[in-house]
This record gives C-alpha cells, structure tokens and sequence, in this order.
C-alpha cells in the first residue's frame, strides 16, 4: 500500500534537470522506517499523506490510514492560499486594478449593517494580509466576526459585510486571523473576472497544472469558497508548492507572476503567533535543523494540512492529514517535518 520514491528513481521530472543518483544509506532507510512505522502505530494520528518534491522529482509518496494516490483531501485553509494566487494572476491580468482597491469600489455599503467611511476604506491588501478592521477574530470565540457564526447563515458575504468595525484598530496595521474576509476577497474575484471565479481558477490556473482532479466548496449563492475546503490529491498540492518554488511558471509557461509569487511569500504583516509572520494568505517561519535555520513559505489548514515550500532545499513538503480541531494536529505535522522530512532531504542535498 505504501511507497517511496527515492531521489534515484526517475519518475517526474516538472521543471528542472535531473537530479544526480545518491546513494541511499542505512541511516537514511532507518529514518524513512521510522516515519511510516510512527504513522502506522498510530504515534501521529491521522495522518493521510506525505509528499515531498526535491530538485523537481517525486522524493517521498506515503498514503496512509486506507487511502491512496487517488484520494482527494481536505485541506482546509490551504485553500486561502490558492484564493491568492487566482487573485494574483486576475491582478496581473488587469481584472482587478490593485491591491489597494477599497470595499466601497466594490460595494453600496450604506445598504449593510453598521455602516462607516472607514469600513468602505479597507482595502484588498488587508483583507489578503489578514489586517482589516472588522470585528473578526478566529482565534476569540467571543468576537462577532468569527467563522463559526457564518456557515449557517444564508449569505456570507452580507453577514460579513454586515459586521461592525473595530474602533480601536486601524485597517492595514494589526493582523487578525478572519476567515470572512477572504470570503469577501472571493466574492470580489468572482465579480471581477470572465465568467466568474470557479471557470477563471481552472482556465487559469488548474488546466494549465494539468490537474482535473479537485473539487470546490460553495457558498450559499454557489461561488468557490476561498474560506477553505478545497480538496485535490497530494500531489496536486505538492503541484501547487512546485509552481511557487519556481517563481509561477511551470512547464516554461509564466502561469502566476515572478513578484505575485515574491510579495505572497515574503513577510507583509506581523502574527500574532510566533516565529510566523504572514505574507498574501501564506505563512512563513524559520525552522532549525542541527542548529541551522531553514526559511518555508507554507499555506496551512486545520489538522495540520500543509504545503511547505523551501527555497534553499528545492524541495516541497505536503502533509495531509484530518486530525480537525485537535491541538495535536499542527504539533505532529512539524514533527514530521523536523524529525524526519527535512533531515532526510538534508541529507540528500
């Protein structure tokens, strides 16, 4: 049931020359072992799949708990960062003039709740950025905008719309995780674009990975929810990393921008969880191996769902998992990055 595609089997070669053979060694075996024992013993708890790309090959595929290559996965808020990168791409086009484009460009907010100048002020970039002015916070229960109240409400962009603003914030200055924003930033795209959202995404951007296998989410009025959701297999996410890590092109077609890619996965905005800071709908940290750090771009959904991209390493990680609203879910998908992942590329550098 189980596979690994090691760095000496020339099995997928997506933008780059072929790595040359290394000799797989005995520590080596014992760690890649040890990955899939500690998932199989159940040690880390639903876990799904493990994907890594290096130099452009297949160098880890791993499914587990009954599942296979074929199998679509839930990410969760990876979706988030696939929203950017439509928005990017609609930007680069001209369907949408700019970041700094405001809500009042795109809505008669005298029509919703709780009207104010300053809520037609905040602009695409803060909601991108997670630093808008809306009284949303997933992270507090207690505060009105959190997710949790939108999914059983009969519109979710009007309830968004429809929520006060927070007078002691200033929109563009402070980071606030708020999932209904990037509900609106796709309700935006979807006005914005030929044909709405769900055909531009697959013209755009899905036909051109090659990847007919994934499903949207929707919204009450039949939009793609950018809140999350979106499902593929692994490797259509490892895809998805890939594409970034060679700056939006792929198979020598610019598919995504050189500095959407940049400005996406560079520091925009502090979090309010360290080491992460937070670039367009996707995070970016700092991870240590034998003292020495390693910088990742990574979009990360509930359960510990991940795409890693390293830079330095050209190498992309994917971990899936459906450990949902768990506090060992993030926990153990870092672990196996640390403990395993990145050592085992590491040494195959």
């Amino acid at each position: 049931m189980y596979k690994i595609l090691l760095l000496l089997s020339p099995v997928l070669c997506i933008h780059c020359s072929p790595p040359k053979n290394k000799q797989v060694n005995k520590e080596s075996n014992n760690r890649l072992a040890l990955l899939r024992d500690s998932i199989n013993q159940n040690i880390y708890k639903d876990i799904h799949a493990v994907v890594v790309y290096h130099h452009g090959q297949v160098f880890i595929e791993e499914y587990y708990n009954h599942t296979n290559a074929d199998d679509l996965h839930d990410a969760r808020s990876v979706g988030k960062s696939i929203a950017s990168a439509v928005l990017g791409i609609a930007l680069d086009e001209g369907y949408i003039e700019s970041l700094d484009q405001r809500l009042s460009d795109f809505y008669s907010l005298e029509d919703y709740k709780n009207y104010s100048i300053d809520k037609g002020k905040i602009t695409i970039k803060d909601l991108i950025t997670m630093s808008s002015n809306f009284l949303g916070d997933d992270n507090n229960f207690d505060s009105p905008g959190n997710e949790e109240y939108m999914y059983d409400k009969e519109n979710w962009v009007k309830w968004a719309l429809d929520l006060p603003i927070d007078s002691m914030r200033e929109s563009g200055k402070t980071w606030r995780y708020f999932t209904a924003g990037v509900v609106i930033l796709g309700d935006i795209i979807d006005k914005s674009v030929p044909n709405g959202l769900e055909a531009y995404a697959h013209e755009k951007l899905f036909k051109p990975l090659g990847n007919k296998k994934y499903k949207w989410f929707y919204t009450p009025q039949d939009v793609p929810s950018t809140a999350g959701n979106f499902r593929t297999d692994a490797k259509g996410f490892a895809d998805f990393g890939q594409l970034y890590l060679q700056e939006g092109v792929w198979e020598g077609k610019q598919i995504i921008s050189k500095n959407w890619v940049a400005n996406s996965t560079s520091l925009q905005i502090q979090t309010s969880f360290k080491p992460n800071s937070y670039g367009y709908l996707w995070w970016i940290r700092d991870y240590s191996i034998n003292s020495k750090k390693y910088s990742t771009a990574y979009c990360s959904g509930n359960g510990g769902n991940k795409i890693f991209t390293f830079k330095e390493l050209d190498a992309v990680v994917v971990i899936t998992s459906t450990a949902y609203n768990t506090r060992y879910g993030h926990k153990q998908a870092d672990e196996l990055l640390t403990s395993f992942i990145l050592p085992e590329i590491i040494a195959h550098q």
